[in-house]
């Protein structure tokens, strides 16, 4: 077979909204080299799974399109990485000499892309804040787990990727992908020299997972975030000899980019009727997942790779029409509320900051410390009243682009100079307005004494 012909039985194509194709390899004859491919990993039980989480843990019940999942942004992160990586190649080559060929690095990255959320339990991060945190692990954690255990061996089977066959005796480690999803330490394994220098793009401010996920969430959910130029900031990025740099002429495709996340983190992750249905979760998801799973993931695995939003979907409102013990069905019931959105919390107040003004101690404030901040300045005779808090630059790190303080390293051509900014000086020149702070309550019978207590406690005026 010619070589035109030959690249129809090595890549299937899988259609995408946001790149309109996928490409991914598969086997049978004329397949690409290797025991496994990248169509097995895909249809590998872990990754089928992801089908059956939705990417927006529970903005889904306030965005009607919002039905995608974290399959969909599992493949499309794949898609990211590897075109960043070919990209970064020649410029990766000159920094580390002894990197591997461009197809095996493509591949790599593609593969961290790919399997970067595997690990995700039902909602996403809400599981990591609300169950996981028992065992102070997250997803990442687990994810990890899964990449170099049950996946392990398809992984080190790959033989090419999408562009070409890898050079003889190449093969992927599967502990470099582990290592590339995560920020974490992982003791005993020390990485080649050119695998830290791509790290960055899988887990920086303008990483692969966040390049996708932004027009990816934006388009699905009907939300206009602005302009967003990933191909700019892909094509003005660079190996230095200090690590992932990006050419001052992608600067302002940059800010474009983090303002629109910014943009999606305050009118999408962070939406009030979100964080109000997050509130009411919060009563009955540990409670829920201690009877479903009743341990840590890390050691029930084969129960855990059942565990879906489906699946537990489908055995709360079982409970709710009154099957198991009494527990269950209270339970079951709350849930019904939640799925039918009958909310309990009112949103009663909304302290808005100028993303420039925010004090460094307002963005450390935990939701314990401002709660306990308004309780002791509220008057004495309503001291006992009952409100929730929601201090949103604390939770679902992963949306919110407020909380990093990594730096960017930018290359100034005309001075040939580098320079590096972090994020959040970035966003001062950003003219957002953040909304940080909310209380919630049952009602509106204290709504004023609540507000001055805020205001006071953020030093904003009534």
């Amino acid at each position: 077979m010619d070589e035109a012909r030959a690249e129809y039985s090595r890549v299937n194509l899988s259609s995408d909204p946001i790149y309109r194709y996928l490409r991914i390899t598969k086997g049978g004859p004329g397949g690409v080299r290797g025991a496994a491919t990248e169509q097995d990993l895909v249809d590998a039980a872990w990754l089928q799974r992801l089908r059956r989480i939705h990417q927006l843990q529970s903005a889904w019940w306030v965005f009607a399109t919002a039905e995608h999942s974290r399959f969909q942004h599992a493949l499309g992160a794949m898609h990211l990485a590897g075109e960043w990586a070919r990209h970064l190649y020649p410029s990766l080559r000159v920094t580390c000499p002894d990197v591997p060929s461009v197809q095996l690095v493509e591949e790599t990255m593609r593969m961290a892309g790919l399997l970067h959320d595997v690990g995700h339990g039902p909602f996403g991060h809400f599981f990591d804040e609300n169950y996981l945190d028992t065992w102070q692990i997250d997803h990442e954690h687990i994810g990890r787990e899964l990449i170099t255990g049950p996946l392990a061996d398809m992984l080190a089977e790959l033989g090419a990727s999408p562009a070409a066959d890898f050079e003889p005796g190449e093969r992927i480690d599967p502990r470099w992908v582990a290592y590339l999803i995560s920020s974490h330490d992982m003791p005993g394994f020390q990485p080649p020299a050119w695998l830290p220098v791509l790290r960055p793009a899988m887990i920086g401010a303008f990483s692969a997972d966040n390049m996708d996920y932004v027009p990816r969430d934006s388009y699905i959910c009907g939300v206009s975030a602005g302009p967003v130029d990933v191909q700019r900031i892909i094509h003005y990025s660079f190996i230095s000899e200090r690590g992932l740099t990006l050419h001052a002429h992608a600067a302002e495709a940059l800010y474009m980019f983090l303002n629109a996340r910014l943009y999606l983190y305050s009118q999408v992750y962070f939406h009030r009727t979100v964080r109000r249905i997050d509130l009411q979760l919060r009563e009955v998801f540990r409670p829920t997942l201690e009877l479903l799973l009743g341990g840590n993931p890390l050691e029930r695995l084969d129960q855990y790779l059942d565990l879906t939003e489906w699946s537990l979907l489908s055995d709360v409102d079982q409970w709710a029409r009154g099957d198991g013990d009494g527990e269950r069905r209270a339970l079951g019931q709350a849930w019904a509320e939640v799925v039918a959105r009958r909310l309990k919390w009112r949103l009663i107040y909304q302290g808005n900051i100028e993303a420039r003004d925010i004090a460094t101690g307002a963005m450390t404030m935990t939701r314990e410390q401002f709660a306990r901040q308004i309780r002791e300045h509220l008057p004495s005779r309503v001291r006992h009243i009952v409100f929730e808090v929601d201090v949103a630059a604390q939770e679902s790190r992963a949306f919110n682009p407020m909380t990093e303080t990594a730096d960017i390293l930018f290359y100034e051509p005309l001075e040939d100079r580098y320079r590096q900014s972090r994020v959040l000086d970035l966003f001062r020149r950003l003219p957002v307005r953040m909304a940080l702070f909310r209380i919630f309550a049952h009602d509106e019978t204290h709504r004023r004494e609540l507000i001055d207590a805020a205001n006071e406690v953020l030093g904003l005026k009534g």
